[in-house]
């Protein structure tokens, strides 16, 4: 095994090895984490909304525990479909405006899985350059042509669906909302050039869902571009505060689906009772809209705050706020700063990002007063002055 030592080495001369470090919530505190004992403001959950400890979804759960048990048994198809995966089911489409929906164990399966069963040796997958690992591996799986285009560049995706304008398939998959930069994907455009092209458009929700649309729904609805979009994801693992994912679309796709999308096929169902949690989630989305009006207004005081200071702070209105760094080792000693500080700010590090742009990834939460956020600005701000990064 010493060619693994080797590789672990490399990592480490490049400041990129990777270690697990214990956390912990912080129930008398919303919005923190325990870490080596110390309380710490989380910066860095995807917690959107702050439903992870929503009192409404733990009783869901552990009303469902005590009746249904641990565990499903077993794979959908055999008998861990339980009555409330179709109650979700019919929920989630109705929500979403579609005619069917689909849940999956989390957003890698549901990803990696439905691509990989649309495409095939003959297809091509047109995907953006920042598109989560989770689409890239399931172009892999799919042994399709995997066809990337640089980042929001539609012309260079034009050009791309041009040259492969006679294949049998095309598909252009693309993040609503890209998880490391925060911005937002060109949806009008890619709906146009979906139509121009004959090909089918995959939008993956999981950092946009319950953060935009009048209920939730995403930035596709928030846009009144859902109906152009043929296959749908998102996850309730970020705004939901909870596990899963689901596909929505029209009955044909979800059929296809069930019958085609091998973790869906192979995999244990989700416990029940996280299903049940997963309903009172959906239910709040949808009706405590003052999450996401707070959420809007702290994520923009939060990143103008950060621009304004001097850092190189990414574009966008989300709750995904990047400080770019760019040193691997720097990133680090800035994330091991912050924590001093009693911050949690992760640093972000290749090959999640490109090489030479490490960052400090931060996103806000609904649980953050603006209060906390200030208070943390104002620490940011001092140990960015010490490290040099700011800009004026």
């Amino acid at each position: 095994m010493n060619w693994m030592e080797n590789e672990l080495e490399k990592l480490t001369q490049a400041s990129n090895q990777r270690h697990l470090r214990d956390s912990a919530t912080s129930p008398e505190r919303p919005g923190h984490i325990v870490r080596g004992g110390n309380n710490l403001l989380d910066l860095a959950s995807n917690n959107y909304l702050g439903l992870a400890g929503h009192p409404d979804i733990i009783q869901a759960i552990c009303e469902t525990l005590q009746v249904e048990g641990a565990g499903s048994g077993a794979s959908r198809f055999v008998t861990g479909n339980r009555s409330v995966y179709g109650r979700l089911e019919v929920a989630l489409a109705s929500w979403q405006q579609a005619e069917a929906s689909l849940v999956f164990a989390n957003g890698y399966m549901a990803n990696s899985g439905v691509i990989a069963a649309l495409m095939g040796r003959g297809d091509v997958i047109f995907s953006d350059q920042y598109n989560h690992a989770s689409i890239v591996d399931g172009a892999l799986l799919s042994r399709a042509e995997h066809a990337r285009y640089r980042h929001n560049d539609l012309e260079h995706l034009e050009a791309l669906l041009h040259k492969h304008r006679d294949k049998r398939r095309k598909l252009i998959v693309t993040d609503a909302l890209f998880s490391m930069d925060g911005d937002r994907a060109r949806l009008h455009e890619l709906v146009k050039l979906k139509r121009r092209y004959d090909a089918m458009l995959m939008v993956d929700e999981a950092h946009s869902g319950g953060v935009y649309g009048e209920k939730g729904e995403g930035l596709c609805h928030e846009l009144g571009l859902h109906r152009h979009v043929d296959v749908h994801i998102g996850t309730f693992s970020k705004a939901f505060g909870i596990y899963g994912a689901y596909v929505s679309g029209n009955n044909v796709l979800i059929r296809y689906l069930m019958n085609k999308v091998r973790p869906l096929i192979y995999s244990t169902a989700l416990p029940p009772s996280l299903l049940a949690g997963i309903m009172t989630a959906l239910h709040l989305v949808q009706t405590e809209h003052w999450r996401r009006n707070h959420l809007r207004s702290t994520s923009e005081m939060f990143r103008y705050a950060l621009m304004n200071a001097g850092f190189h702070v990414g574009e966008g209105d989300s709750p995904i706020v990047p400080i770019m760094v760019g040193d691997n080792e720097r990133a680090l000693r800035f994330s091991e700063a912050l924590e001093a500080a009693g911050i949690a700010g992760i640093a972000i590090r290749p090959p999640t990002v490109p090489v030479g742009t490490a960052r400090i990834r931060f996103s806000v939460s609904s649980a953050h007063t603006f209060d906390e956020l200030r208070q943390a600005i104002v620490l940011i701000k001092k140990v960015g002055d010490q490290l040099g990064l700011l800009t004026s």
